[in-house]
């Protein structure tokens, strides 16, 4: 089968950063669903791991964790889905990708795709929603389907996949105001379609653009990307008994200074449920079957805001340039083989 991968880690503009290959299809495990790949998404994740990681039992690494497609054959303990569905997903970091004509992936971290949207926009949303709902509801904890009066959140680059997910739900959702971060005329638009209720320039100090909104501080913060920058701020602008919720990997990270405030402090990383199979797996799966219900709903929209065709290393490797420029909007989404 068709596969886009690598043998030997490195910068993008390698002439082998990212190879057009023919590699074995997968077999499916018990709780696998072998997918038919109709469309896939570039995520950080995608680029972090091109720039550092490599097989080292001589096979190509395939990089690729969010996709949409057609259930080909079932795992012999499957349950939840059946040959001809159609689903969408986010793998698990510790397999193959899903940059592949075919994947293999445990049900429990899968969906059935929203039925109005079509796979490029399908396969916008998967790292990102988890990632997004994850943050919100279990890592902030801000309470599902109760729309509390008064709290506000602030979304550190609001403009980015993850960001535009979060401000939906949380606008949406949750009674919060949200703030986002972003500098560019293009980025602030976007932003505000997603549904921020206030933008601040992160090229400002973030103090300083919240008071000329009128808050001194905020209750929750979603910090997406330069934590590190950022949290000499935190002590100040997260009220007390805040909470903060981190995706990034900042090189230090002290939190003692929070402590006077008893400011909560967690790291989101939405592969850890399928990276130790932990108990509750299973709620990857539950999360986005609650997205398609919403996006089915005109609650939530696809981040789609390119599609590349087809899925190969050229494509790709404009992907991932786009991705580590830091001026992407959205999800660049690339469909069909």
């Amino acid at each position: 089968m068709k596969a886009v991968g690598y043998h030997t880690a490195g910068s993008i503009d390698r002439p082998d950063a990212l190879l057009d290959l023919e590699i074995e299809r997968p077999r499916p495990g018990p709780r696998d669903i072998l997918v038919r790949v109709k469309a896939v998404s570039v995520n950080p994740v995608d680029v972090k791991v091109r720039a550092s990681a490599a097989r080292t039992d001589g096979d190509p690494k395939i990089l690729g964790w969010d996709a949409a497609g057609i259930v080909e054959e079932t795992g012999s303990e499957v349950t939840l889905f059946a040959p001809g569905d159609e689903v969408y997903y986010a793998g698990d970091i510790t397999r193959q990708g899903t940059n592949a004509e075919f994947h293999a992936v445990d049900e429990r971290i899968a969906a059935h795709k929203p039925r109005t949207l079509d796979w490029a926009d399908a396969a916008a949303l998967p790292l990102t929603a988890i990632t997004a709902w994850e943050i919100l509801f279990e890592r902030l904890r801000v309470p599902y389907g109760h729309k509390r009066t008064g709290g506000t959140l602030l979304v550190i680059n609001g403009a980015g996949g993850v960001g535009s997910i979060l401000i939906q739900l949380a606008r949406r959702l949750t009674g919060l105001t949200v703030i986002a971060t972003a500098s560019r005329t293009e980025t602030v638009d976007w932003v505000r379609q997603m549904g921020a209720h206030h933008v601040i320039d992160h090229h400002q100090p973030i103090d300083s653009e919240l008071s000329r909104i009128g808050y001194a501080q905020v209750d929750y913060v979603a910090g997406l990307t330069a934590s590190d920058r950022y949290l000499p701020l935190f002590p100040e602008i997260v009220a007390p008994q805040g909470h903060i919720a981190l995706i990034d990997d900042p090189d230090h990270f002290d939190i003692v200074p929070l402590k006077r405030k008893s400011i909560t402090v967690a790291w989101e990383l939405m592969f850890t449920r399928p990276m130790f199979g932990t108990d509750d797996m299973i709620e990857q799966h539950r999360l986005l079957q609650e997205v398609a219900h919403l996006v089915d709903e005109n609650v939530l929209r696809t981040t789609r805001t390119q599609t590349l065709r087809p899925i190969n290393a050229a494509n790709l490797k404009e992907a991932h340039r786009l991705a580590e420029s830091g001026r992407a909007i959205g999800k660049t989404v690339l469909e069909g083989f």
